[in-house]
Parts: structure tokens; sequence; C-alpha cells
């Protein structure tokens, strides 16, 4: 399954004119990378996934947020929101700087 454009689209319009904002595709979906981190992404079975703090993500984890799963290991930091979560443009954008935010302050790559 392809990841959703649309959702890209929308990701894309919350980062406009940010500075240090790249673009990659990994594992079949799309990452958004601050100043070299990946922050979001748009994953190819739906929804999107997020890093936060290891020691704030679990604070997050609820009936539309789970932490993310790789390979059958939890991947502390990371969060897989669901299209609910993410369904209004003011909550996208809110996820997206929350992620983004912190991945600047992660040293530089």
């Amino acid at each position: 399954m392809a990841y959703d454009e649309g959702l890209a689209d929308r990701i894309r319009d919350v980062l406009e004119g940010a500075s240090g904002i790249t673009e990659k595709k990994m594992f079949g979906g799309l990452a958004f990378l601050a100043d070299g981190h990946m922050s979001v992404a748009v994953r190819n079975d739906g929804g999107a996934m997020v890093r936060l703090p290891r020691e704030v993500a679990d604070e997050y984890v609820g009936e539309h947020v789970s932490l993310a799963v790789m390979a059958g290991r939890e991947m502390r930091g990371w969060l897989v929101l669901d299209d609910e979560e993410i369904a209004s443009d003011l909550d996208l954008a809110e996820w997206v700087r929350r992620t983004v935010d912190y991945s600047r302050t992660l040293p530089p790559k």
C-alpha cells in the first residue's frame, strides 16, 4: 500500500516556510526530516508516525495514539497517530509542531 499523498500534502502545508526541512522516502512511506532528524512520517499503512522525547511520549498514548512497533519491538519515543487523531488540520499542525520542535533540540547531524 502506498502512503497517503493527501496527508503528505497537509504536512507540507504545515511545514511551508520552515527551514531545514527535507523529505525522504523510507520504509514505503514518506519521512520529513528537520535538520537531518526524522520528525514525522506518513506511514504506508495509514496515519503518521512522530518522534517525541522518550520521557514524555508515553503520556500521549491513548485511543488514537500508540507506541510505534517495528519488527516486533516497541520504538520508545516514536508514536503512531491514526487517521482520526490527525483528521483536523489544527490537530495535525500541533503534532507536527511538537515533533519538529523536539527534533531541533537533538545534536546536529
